[in-house]
């Protein structure tokens, strides 16, 4: 069987493995890799040619290997680690062992997460991947080049664009623990000048954690995410992009848990305690592209707002033995955000032998976060201003032969305000305080063309993270501003592909320097919390590679090692003192990935098609790490597997998967409370299904 050219193309995109099915079809060996072209520096460039670490998942891992948010995206990124209490609202993210220690606030720049080019905190890493088209994941200091600065690194996804070819697909599945997601989208043009697309997603599933009153899941979870694109191209040189998405999630839980967890892991709270738990975020931007003869021309305006209500609670057994009482202790938090964002830039075209971007960003953010006991008669009412204004710019070029040099340069000036009125049984409070900041980051890299299919690079980079509040200060005292975080990278590496286009290999040495990184402490005893500063260090190497091997067999594959720590005592830090030596908290110093892929014609079934099989096998490991800064607990090292087969007749695939289909056991957080309790979040085991997609 022959797929016609448009098939075989959405099919592609849609597995990752456009080549490969090509040749399969003719019935042909021959197995090449694509030239990755990506947008990591705002115009499309080769992944080769960019002068720092780059990762890129694209939209068939993100379907093979059920990558269903950005969080899990970043969990199977070597070198990356993501703390999370299983909420929405969780994530604390760290790249080659940069990151807050413990996040202090939802404008913690960290990690940047920059969707379709509107800049949004990690807080949303919880994020579902609809419909999108590629994720970059930039290690490294950033700001050179995006509207936001980063510490550590950024994320930059890229949803599917509407074209004017009609296309879509529709994709169902359904499996254990009430397993379920019902997606579909659909595009095309609506004249000559106008194009559309639209994408629904809707899931679902159990709670892994039991309630032990009731012996039904905690929760249920559910996601609704729909996204609308409406593209007008009047000329080959104008486009007008309007983006407006949705996205919902209901009923997930920051859990606490006592370790050992059990078999089923359970929590004793009343029923109905976490069910009202809410997050939305939307986000609407306005992208206008105009190619001129010298360079192209691009204004993002975006807005994007998030409302949350959730419920944090520790059951009657956690409080026993943390508090010696057995009572049910729940706190509930509630915030909404409203963040304006102008991006204005100028950048050379694809292609150009000399690449150059300058642009002037502009943000506006208002947020609050409350917070209440009924159990304490206590409400505690935040409010965060932040304006920001920044001009940027990065500029590569070619000195000699196969030498080329890069700058690039960012000025930030921010102000900050914060207000909070703090209710006690017996006396209310107010305060105002204020933050203003400018700063300068940058990165000078020296890249060359050592042959046709290697190139080598060295970069030097500056980043930071602005100092602020705490989000979650009781009292007057908590509220004192932290300082801003800097980091001083240093990066050598090359990147190599295969001139018959069958292989591809990159590797880098990395060490980071950070001074002031951000620390939140915390009195479980008075629920009074404490920002403050620890100097970092860190220091390793990564390798990375994908291998057609032929046979429609397919490899990918990445290790990273990453020796992370602090490197200064931090005192006054409730909870106990952390010691010069101390790793940094979550990060391993081994991780890695190996992905199997094979895509196989079979034979015609009488008097039909012949199907194709698709099946793809991932190794995820990830080493042993300290679950805290005082290194009190270690998380256990684990492996993970997952598993996806399929068989695809025309445009139409059924397939089975399976996710940590060893049943492996492993944490994703765990904290310590004296003399000798600790609490914490196993991840969910195994879990099977079974899915069907069709592609029209």
């Amino acid at each position: 069987m022959r797929y016609s050219n448009r098939r075989r193309r959405i099919a592609g995109a849609i597995l990752g493995v456009s080549l490969p099915l090509q040749g399969l079809a003719d019935g042909s060996d021959a197995v090449q890799l694509d030239t990755l072209t990506v947008t990591s520096r705002l115009s499309e460039e080769s992944l080769a040619e960019i002068p720092f670490s780059v990762d890129v998942i694209d939209a068939g891992t993100l379907e093979e290997q059920r990558l269903l948010d950005l969080e899990e995206v970043l969990r199977q990124t070597p070198g990356v680690d993501v703390n999370s209490w299983g909420g929405a609202n969780d994530a604390n993210i760290r790249i080659r062992g940069v990151g807050s220690l413990y996040q202090v606030s939802a404008e913690d720049t960290s990690v940047v997460v920059n969707l379709d080019g509107v800049p949004m905190s990690s807080r949303h890493a919880a994020m579902a991947t609809l419909d999108v088209e590629r994720i970059e994941v930039l290690k490294g200091p950033q700001g050179t080049l995006f509207g936001r600065n980063s510490e550590a690194g950024a994320l930059n996804v890229r949803s599917r664009r509407p074209t004017r070819e009609a296309e879509g697909y529709v994709r169902i599945e359904g499996g254990e623990d009430g397993q379920q997601l019902q997606e579909a989208a659909f595009g095309g043009a609506l004249s000559e000048q106008w194009m559309a697309r639209v994408a629904i997603r809707h899931e679902g599933a159990d709670n892994w954690i039991e309630n032990q009153r009731t012996g039904d899941p905690l929760t249920y979870q559910r996601g609704l995410a729909a996204r609308a694109s409406l593209l007008w191209e009047p000329s080959a040189a104008t486009s007008l992009l309007l983006i407006s998405e949705r996205q919902q999630q209901d009923g997930y839980v920051s859990s606490i848990l006592l370790r050992p967890y059990g078999d089923p892991p359970v929590v004793d709270l009343s029923p109905g305690a976490v069910d009202d738990n809410r997050k939305v975020v939307g986000r609407h931007s306005l992208e206008f592209g105009q190619r001129l003869g010298w360079g192209q021309l691009t204004a993002i305006t975006s807005l994007t707002t998030a409302d949350i209500e959730v419920a944090k609670a520790y059951g009657t057994r956690v409080s026993e033995q943390v508090f010696g009482m057995p009572i049910e202790y729940v706190a509930t938090d509630d915030g909404d955000e409203r963040v304006f964002n102008q991006d204005l830039r100028l950048s050379s075209l694809p292609g150009a032998e000399v690449f150059w971007v300058a642009g002037l960003n502009l943000s506006r953010s208002r947020r609050t976060w409350d917070s209440a006991s009924a159990l304490e008669q206590t409400r505690y009412e935040r409010r965060f201003d932040t304006h920001g204004e920044a001009i940027y710019g990065e500029l590569t070029y070619p000195l000699a032969d196969a030498w080329k040099l890069t700058a690039g340069w960012r000025h930030t000036w921010e102000e900050k305000r914060y207000g909070a009125t703090y209710h006690r049984p017996t006396s209310t409070v107010s305060e105002r305080r204020r933050l203003s900041d400018s700063y300068d980051t940058g990165r000078l890299a020296l890249s060359h063309t050592l042959s046709e299919s290697t190139n080598l690079y060295a970069v030097a980079a500056r980043g930071y993270k602005s100092g602020g509040f705490n989000d979650f200060a009781t009292q007057i005292a908590d509220s004192e501003p932290y300082r801003a975080a800097t980091v001083d990278s240093l990066e050598i590496g090359f990147k190599h592909h295969a001139l018959d286009g069958r292989f591809d290999l990159s590797g880098a040495l990395f060490y980071n320097r950070v001074a002031d990184d951000h620390l939140l402490g915390f009195d479980y005893l008075t629920m009074a919390t404490q920002a403050v500063n620890a100097d970092t260090e860190s220091q390793g190497a990564e390798l990375e590679g994908n291998w057609r091997i032929g046979a429609g067999l397919s490899l990918t594959a990445g290790v990273s090692y990453t020796d992370a720590t602090i490197t200064e005592d931090v005192v006054g830090v409730q909870g106990g003192r952390v010691a010069a030596g101390n790793r940094v908290p979550d990060v391993a110093r081994w991780s890695g990935l190996v992905s199997l892929s094979w895509q196989h014609a079979l034979e015609s079934f009488p008097g039909g098609a012949a199907p194709l099989l698709n099946a793809r096998l991932t190794h995820r490991y990830v080493g042993e790490r300290p679950a805290d800064p005082q290194n009190r607990i270690d998380l256990d090292a684990y492996h993970k597997l997952d598993l996806r087969l399929g068989l695809m007749f025309g445009g139409t695939e059924f397939y089975v998967w399976g996710d940590n289909l060893l049943d492996a056991d492993y944490e994703h957080y765990a904290y310590w409370f004296p003399p000798d309790i600790s609490v914490g979040l196993p991840a969910q085991g195994r879990v099977l299904g079974l899915g069907v997609s069709h592609l029209f």
